[in-house]
């Protein structure tokens, strides 16, 4: 295994001391990321960096970007920086009210298809104008999103976008960005203004977990050779059935039962992890 420090930045007083904690000398892998061959798991060196602000984690030598496969990823608050219907609600003067609920769903504390349903239906009348004014004015990849997206497809690694978000976006976002795959919920929409409903089985935790199963067995891989990112507990499903799940900037309950947590350093974070290449 190699154990795999990422900060912003990372010190050469901090690099000295996990030295002194692993017995092995730092690779570097970019200006803010570092590998230590042969390292073994160590509460001591977890609760050291977090206490420095680094993520770390020991990583299998078998799992690099040349074994991975697939890369199924959360879109709100993980691929992107927002909560879409947060910002769709806040056009209506009723962000507060939405992202209450949306909190709750991400925590695990609400079933995520109630939450979701309750949430739809406190738009109903929002011109769908809205939608296209949150993607033009608030939607924003997270930093080190396009990084990462370049290195995958560079190694022929498969991307999907499962999202319990809405269609409207996760599209335009697969075109946007180059991903492979993209699935979502569909908002109805009659007449130009939103119902308040959403048409057809709500994806949901499970849906996610079953999309990400589906697309693997089609490009007939491994469960080692995938790995799931999110950040919510409607995220914990897919993440269960990949081989690696990453928490990004995740909740405390998705944290604890993730493989790797990226708390401190953006989505390049993720080739980082993977990287069995010095100075990227």
């Amino acid at each position: 295994m190699r154990l795999v420090i990422q900060g912003q930045p990372v010190l050469p007083e901090q690099l000295a001391h996990i030295s002194s904690l692993t017995g092995s000398s730092a690779r570097r892998i970019s200006a803010n990321a570092y590998c230590f061959a042969a390292a073994q798991p160590d509460p001591e060196t977890a609760v050291w960096c977090e206490s420095q602000q680094l993520d770390c984690a020991c990583v299998p030598d078998t799992q690099n970007l040349d074994t991975i496969g697939l890369v199924v990823m959360d879109m709100d608050s993980t691929l992107i920086a927002i909560e879409c219907i947060d910002e769709i609600a806040d056009m209506y003067g009723l962000k507060p009210q939405v992202a209450a609920i949306t909190e709750s769903a991400m925590h695990g504390e609400i079933e995520f298809a109630e939450s979701l349903r309750r949430r739809v239906a406190l738009l109903e009348g929002l011109d769908e104008s809205a939608l296209q004014r949150v993607y033009d004015e608030r939607l924003r990849l997270n930093p080190g999103a396009e990084f990462m997206l370049g290195e995958l497809k560079k190694h022929g690694i498969k991307t999907l976008l499962v999202s319990g978000g809405f269609t409207f976006f996760t599209d335009r976002l697969k075109a946007r960005v180059g991903l492979d795959y993209a699935q979502s919920n569909t908002l109805e929409i009659v007449d130009g203004k939103l119902t308040g409903k959403v048409l057809g089985k709500i994806l949901d935790a499970q849906g996610k977990a079953d999309a990400l199963n589906r697309l693997r067995e089609e490009l007939g891989l491994r469960k080692e050779q995938v790995v799931a990112i999110g950040d919510g507990a409607n995220d914990l499903k897919m993440m269960g059935v990949a081989g690696a799940g990453i928490a990004y900037h995740a909740k405390p309950v998705v944290r604890a039962q993730a493989t790797y947590a990226l708390n401190h350093v953006g989505l390049e974070g993720v080739i980082h992890l993977f990287s069995n290449k010095a100075g990227m």
